[in-house]
């Protein structure tokens, strides 16, 4: 509204509400002197709406309509808040009564000094009461009880708005966090024209969002609030009372609130756990629901007998997410050239995190395309850095290529999943394959082969070389023997690790993901429904998750199946054998008359060799002396012994 309009709706507001109160304090001074009731002085009559509104309503008219007040209820409001506002009031209530400890307004008065009056006006099911319009005393006599306006619908009135602060611990405003991209505005656009269809706000159905991308739906839902004029507030479900009658007290307060602001409501239910008092309590507010509400929840909720028309909310589509950076950046977008296609790549954001990064990044003032796009890729990753908690450990990649020893074979295949990674806009957007189908456009890879092969190297050298995070996920903490909670805490490390497109390693994958035999009771069952979700999701993920496991054989070949890479890391053969141990040790590390060739013979896995040569460089750095093939001997000894296996004379012959 026109700051010039406020105004001038403000002093007319004033003026007609002191018209009305006029009118009442002229019924008492008729009372007081022994007039009829009937009687009305010139001075008392009101302003009729159309000499001072041209378009908005008075406070009081307008209350009046939303809460269907009869000309008697209405009075007893205007008493009531004349009581409150003009001193006189109460010294007429006090001479009326006849009783100086009575400077108040009672519904014997009310009754004697109002016109069309009627015994049922503070009866609980009437507007007064049932909105809390006013409040009653306490006292034995009903007709004797004091009777007082609610603050909030006093300031009302009086032309002054806020939210009662009865709410503000519940409920707090929501705000747009930026530019809506096209499918969540053509999603909004859709709510706009179901709400608006409908007549009244108490036959609005109930708009459901259903997704994990909590600021899509929470930025989609105030802009369809908006373009109808109403303000979004959002009440977390875990802060709906458990117990039915706060719960109900509550409720009837933000219904009134939403009536009188033209409000409407999100009703966070994400983070919503499976606590039956807490959905029973949630289920009871959606279904006395009488005004526009907003259901946020991760999958459909069934909400009994009320109209629901439910949405699916996804992030923007990475066409979407390129747009969305070229808008935010501006003319900067010009110097990165192909450069947003990357960060779109591997980010996968919301329009509010774009936003705030291009901010961020442009608040540097550089020209420079280089130190630009480092520092866009910068605060990106630590925008979405994915908050596992106890999930998984984070991993700081440093291996490369050329610590790799493995056959050509495998290096090739590792090759592959670097460039399906760094070309899947291109695939998946630009050249249509995703328009194709939304399944299957998650890289999913199992790494499979005895410890200490190379499985966890490799997933740190395709980290480093793409420049994601790479975490690994503990699998005793994501296993539950409880019935949901497997599927919960693998919900939980898909949905932190969106936005970064982390890699994902899920260690000793065969642990989770068994050969799965028939069903035979309920806990088959429902270990069959486990791995359906972790494929669900891997197929979703657009980052990279690897399954290492040393069973391959243990695997079910349905999932095998599902998997986009399978490479199988061989026991290292006397070369390779030899090649690791050339890249051992760094090249500040001093050595002395090792024998490569004698030390390859030693039948053990890379793994192995890094723990034998970490031990050997110890033992001579504490003697200060290069590393010589007798620390490294000491050292095989303590590693095969580890492994409870013998040290063969033919493996380690020659070596002191």
């Amino acid at each position: 509204m026109d700051i010039s309009v406020s105004l001038n709706w403000l002093e007319t507001n004033q003026r007609y509400l002191s018209a009305e109160l006029e009118r009442i304090r002229a019924r008492l001074e008729q009372r007081l002197h022994g007039d009829s009731p009937a009687r009305q002085s010139a001075s008392g009559t009101a302003l009729e709406p159309s000499e001072a509104f041209e378009s908005t309503l008075p406070a009081l008219i307008s209350l009046c309509n939303v809460f269907k007040l009869t000309p008697f209820e209405r009075d007893i409001l205007l008493l009531c808040a004349g009581a409150e506002l003009d001193s006189r009031f109460s010294m007429l209530c006090a001479a009326i009564q006849n009783d100086p400890s009575k400077p108040y307004p009672t519904f014997s008065l009310a009754l004697s000094v109002l016109s069309d009056v009627h015994w049922s006006a503070l009866s609980q099911v009437r507007p007064l009461r049932y909105w809390r319009l006013i409040e009653v005393g306490s006292g034995n006599i009903a007709s004797q009880i004091p009777l007082r306006i609610d603050e909030r619908i006093l300031h009302y009135l009086t032309g002054t708005s806020y939210l009662d602060e009865r709410l503000a611990g519940y409920v707090r405003p929501v705000v747009s966090d930026g530019e809506l991209p096209d499918s969540h505005a053509a999603l909004a656009q859709r709510i706009v024209k179901i709400w608006s269809e409908h007549p009244g706000r108490e036959q609005l159905p109930i708009i459901q969002l259903c997704g994990s991308d909590i600021s899509s739906k929470h930025n989609t839902a105030v802009n369809s609030c908006a373009r109808l004029g109403m303000n979004l507030y959002v009440l977390p479900a875990h802060a709906v009372p458990s117990n039915p009658f706060e719960s109900e007290s509550l409720r009837r307060l933000w219904q009134r609130e939403s009536a009188l602001n033209s409000n409407a409501l999100l009703l966070d239910c994400n983070e919503l756990d499976n606590e039956p008092a807490q959905n029973a309590a949630i289920q009871r507010w959606i279904e006395n629901s009488d005004y526009p509400l907003i259901v946020s929840s991760r999958e459909r909720r069934l909400i009994g007998l009320k109209h629901v028309i439910s949405f699916d909310v996804h992030k923007p589509t990475t066409l979407e997410q390129q747009q969305l950076w070229q808008n935010a950046l501006g003319p900067a977008a010009a110097l990165l050239n192909g450069r947003l296609e990357a960060l779109v790549s591997h980010f996968n954001l919301d329009s509010r995190t774009i936003y705030s990064i291009a901010a961020e990044a442009l608040q540097k003032q550089t020209a420079d395309p280089n130190e630009l796009g480092r520092a866009l890729w910068e605060a990106c990753s630590n925008q979405a850095h994915p908050r596992l908690g106890e999930l998984a450990q984070h991993i700081r990649p440093m291996a490369r290529w050329e610590d790799l020893v493995l056959p050509e074979t495998q290096l090739q295949s590792l090759h592959d999943i670097a460039r399906q990674i760094r070309q899947r806009l291109k695939v998946y957007e630009t050249w249509g394959f995703a328009s194709k189908s939304a399944r299957g456009l998650g890289i999913s890879a199992l790494f499979a082969g005895v410890s200490g092969t190379g499985k966890t190297m490799s997933a740190e050298v395709l980290a480093n070389e793409l420049g994601l995070e790479l975490y690994r996920i503990d699998l005793s903490q994501v296993i539950s023997k409880y019935i949901g909670e497997t599927e919960k805490n693998l919900r939980r490390v898909f949905d932190a690790a969106e936005e970064s497109s982390a890699v994902l390693l899920f260690d000793e994958a065969d642990a989770l993901f068994g050969k799965r035999s028939e069903v035979k009771d309920s806990h088959d069952r429902y270990a069959n429904i486990e791995v359906s979700y972790l494929l669900q999701r891997m197929e979703e993920y657009r980052g990279l998750a690897i399954l290492t496991t040393n069973m391959k054989e243990a695997l079910d070949q349905a999932f095998l199946r599902r998997i986009r890479f399978v490479i199988q890391f061989p026991f290292p053969d006397i070369n390779q054998r030899s090649e690791i141990w050339k890249r051992a040790f760094p090249s500040q590390t001093p050595t002395e008359g090792l024998d490569v060739y004698r030390l390859a013979k030693l039948n053990v896995t890379g793994g192995n060799i890094r723990n034998i040569a970490l031990h050997a460089a110890f033992l001579a750095a504490d003697s200060n002396q290069p590393v010589r093939m007798d620390h490294l001997l000491r050292g095989a000894r303590v590693e095969f012994a580890k492994l409870e296996k013998p040290l063969t004379e033919s493996e380690i012959g020659g070596w002191a």
